[in-house]
């Protein structure tokens, strides 16, 4: 099987989702960055109830609250990416692969069937995938692939 029609055929929910946390609308922004902090996450999750209603990054944070810190007792809501993209569970790690492409995304919210949150996929995820299916031929890759001996090894 190649690698295409593997990653056409592998559902997202197989893959690590975990790297995320969540929090609930009306959170400040400084609430919310100390969640991160805490759970060692680039990414937070908005809810309203279950669903899924923002998703607010590292990247936010460097665009639009870094040098504004007032922002920091203002709630998330005002800095979140609202109404984010999101993919189901049984959608596959190509399309959601092609979705974060296409979007300029780097965290994709995977939602259940009910509509709750069930992870959020990142290339890392489908990274660590690929490393524990195919270990010898990412462990014995060279750092540098293009980097060739300058002398023979053992001469």
């Amino acid at each position: 099987m190649s690698l295409k029609e593997e990653l056409e055929s592998e559902q997202v929910a197989h893959l690590d989702l975990s790297g995320y946390c969540q929090t609930v609308t009306g959170t400040a922004v400084s609430d919310a960055l100390n969640l991160m902090r805490q759970n060692r996450s680039n990414v937070c999750l908005v809810l309203d109830g279950d669903q899924l209603i923002g998703i607010f990054t590292e990247r936010d944070i460097v665009r639009k609250v870094a040098l504004h810190q007032e922002l920091l007792d203002r709630p998330v809501d005002e800095i979140m990416t609202a109404d984010p993209f999101a993919i189901s569970c049984e959608s596959s790690a190509a399309e959601a692969l092609w979705l974060m492409h296409d979007k300029h995304i780097r965290n994709l919210p995977v939602l259940a069937e009910d509509g709750s949150i069930a992870g959020d996929m990142t290339y890392r995820s489908v990274i660590q995938y690929l490393a524990a299916r195919y270990p010898i031929e990412v462990i014995n890759r060279p750092p540098q692939p293009a980097q060739f001996p300058r002398k023979v090894e053992g001469g």
